[in-house]
């Protein structure tokens, strides 16, 4: 039988409403999701150990928080080179393999989180991040049924290999892919440019996708690294004022398939010249960086000043993987490679 390890973070998955508060909190334990897990799903059910971590809204995660929660679960898998930062309350047994982990989360930042998880813990077992739109107190909360299909999926042999994934309303998506598209949707993680790798039908998990995926053997990540998303006429004074303050990265949301004004290009360059990483993707929801102009600050001209090319990241996971690259790259040259 597979023994999945759930890792409960907060988020509105954890919450319900509060008369003190006047709104949702966070109120439900890792202990209570495995109870409702239990009594509601019967049997069938793989062995389940939960803690938590945290736990937190994932809107108030910091860098720390973060990287910390990827060192636990890099641990759990089976890693005992990696060490928390912080103390969760229960450790799972490092005696008894796992064979999956599940995290809830905040949607907020789901999907960096899985992105780095996907980028940063190596091996083949499935690390599946999962949340909910509505909390626990509303009608129609779906939090537990998520939970559901994500343990299904970390327990299935179909889901290794695949790094890390969010199941979220019995969707299967590549950490790489998928993005929030929707503030109120249950339907909001989708991935716009290839689609989910597959579906939770009842008990079956169901992989009609598969893809590689790439790691970093990452020890840290650089926290000077700033994301700027373009829009009609806007200045570059921010971009100049971040790298007077020591900027390490710069990730830029470009316009279409790598455009930027010619301001923005001289200021591009002027921070290239003095060390800055500078990353460039497409503010576009999907498609590719490339262009055929020729026309100042177009693809041409960022390609050829030096910028890092982030194909197929939106701008949060691009600033993710330059941290990830800064952290661990000692010179420019291996700094593109990792990139």
């Amino acid at each position: 039988m597979a023994r999945i390890h759930i890792i409960a973070t907060g988020g509105t998955i954890a919450m319900a409403h509060d008369d003190k508060a006047g709104g949702s909190v966070i109120s439900l334990s890792g202990a209570e999701f495995l109870q409702r897990l239990l009594s509601q799903a019967g049997e069938g059910l793989p062995e389940i150990t939960s803690e938590e971590y945290g736990p937190l809204p994932s809107s108030h995660f910091t860098i720390k928080h973060l990287w910390g929660l990827r060192q636990r679960v890099a641990e759990v898998l089976g890693n005992p080179s990696e060490r928390n930062l912080f103390s969760p309350r229960k450790r799972v047994s490092e005696a008894r393999e796992v064979d999956g982990v599940v995290i809830t989360h905040g949607t907020d930042s789901l999907e960096e989180t899985a992105y780095l998880l996907d980028l940063t813990v190596p091996g083949d077992k499935p690390m599946v991040v999962t949340g909910a739109m509505r909390v626990a107190s509303q009608p129609g909360y779906e939090g537990i049924a998520n939970l559901l299909a994500a343990v299904r999926v970390a327990a299935s042999s179909e889901a290794r290999g695949l790094g890390a994934l969010v199941v979220m309303n019995d969707e299967i998506h590549a950490a790489r892919d998928v993005t929030k598209m929707h503030t109120q949707g249950l339907d909001t993680f989708q991935s716009p440019f290839a689609g989910p790798l597959g579906r939770v039908e009842a008990e079956r998990v169901d992989i009609t996708r598969r893809l590689e995926r790439d790691t970093l053997a990452c020890p840290r990540l650089e926290p000077s690294v700033y994301l700027f998303k373009l829009a009609v006429g806007m200045d570059a004074k921010l971009l100049r004022q971040v790298v007077a303050l020591g900027a390490r990265g710069v990730v830029i949301e470009t316009f279409g398939g790598g455009r930027v004004p010619p301001w923005w290009l001289e200021a591009i360059e002027q921070a290239l010249a003095q060390g800055v990483a500078v990353a460039v993707t497409t503010r576009c929801p999907s498609g590719p960086l490339y262009d055929p102009y020729r026309y100042v600050g177009a693809y041409h001209d960022l390609v050829r000043a030096g910028c890092l090319l982030a194909h197929g990241l939106n701008g949060q996971k691009a600033r993710l993987r330059l941290m990830a690259a800064l952290g661990t790259a000692k010179d420019v040259q291996e700094l593109q490679r990792l990139f």
